[in-house]
């Protein structure tokens, strides 16, 4: 029997990126704390971002130049300019997760705010 490894620290997900994708995700962070509070839980692929009640967002990679966030709604948003994917979770109970690739923080912009506040807000 294998032991499981333990969960990642936010440093490990930052260790070795540029100070580019670095401030990136502190932006975000920043930004999602002026819609509530959040709770960050570092797994070993991603690090899921919560509000009291559940997941509101996942940030899925941390690129040279990008962080790139998931954010899971009951229903899909195709009328968007902010997300390059948007797919329905196999299995799931009516879960369609939107991609959101964030390279500059200018692109925290007054829609991805809206979806951030959605999510945040369980809509």
């Amino acid at each position: 029997m294998t032991k499981p490894k333990p969960n990642k620290t936010i440093e490990d997900f930052l260790a070795g990126k540029s100070d580019h994708t670095k401030s990136l995700f502190h932006h975000f962070l920043n930004e999602y704390r002026k819609i509530g509070l959040i709770s960050l839980y570092p797994a070993n692929t991603m690090i899921g971002i919560s509000n009291d009640k559940k997941r509101i967002a996942w940030i899925t990679q941390f690129g040279k130049n990008f962080i790139h966030i998931v954010f899971p709604f009951a229903k899909a948003y195709p009328d968007n300019l902010c997300f390059q994917k948007i797919a329905e979770v196999p299995g799931s109970a009516h879960q369609f997760n939107h991609h959101f690739r964030m390279l500059y923080n200018e692109d925290i912009n007054e829609e991805v705010i809206r979806f951030m506040t959605m999510a945040y807000n369980g809509e």
